[in-house]
């Protein structure tokens, strides 16, 4: 059950950065729960509707993002995502290119989806 399991979430993270590297609001909007918190690099605590703004405004724009060294822990109804990811886009016209951690925690809804519903990023220096 856990392989069936993992290989969801490989595809909802493939799915995520897609949506990310594509500023794809409507997948962005399936995959992010109503009731996301993520702490971004910054120590900003970020909800889904301020990162599907962000999308949406062009404020951030993407260019590419590469994942490495992915691990996911798997209990019960939730998986635990640790992955490396390099960014290279903007952020209000800047370069903000950089290696990050990310953490990120889905969990299984009542219909049966995935959903991110907490995550947190660290700048790699």
């Amino acid at each position: 059950m856990s392989n069936l399991i993992e290989t969801e979430i490989i595809e909802c993270e493939e799915r995520l950065r897609l949506a990310m590297l594509h500023s794809d609001v409507k997948e962005l909007d399936e995959l992010l729960a109503p009731e996301l918190r993520f702490t971004s690099h910054l120590g900003e605590l970020i909800t889904k509707q301020d990162d599907l703004e962000l999308h949406q405004s062009g404020l951030i724009k993407i260019e590419a993002v590469t994942p490495s060294e992915q691990y996911i822990k798997i209990t019960g109804n939730v998986a635990i995502v640790f992955v490396r990811l390099r960014i290279v886009g903007t952020y209000a016209g800047a370069k903000a290119d950089g290696d990050f951690r990310f953490t990120r925690i889905w969990t299984l809804s009542s219909n049966n989806t995935w959903h991110v519903v907490a995550g947190h990023s660290t700048l790699i220096a």
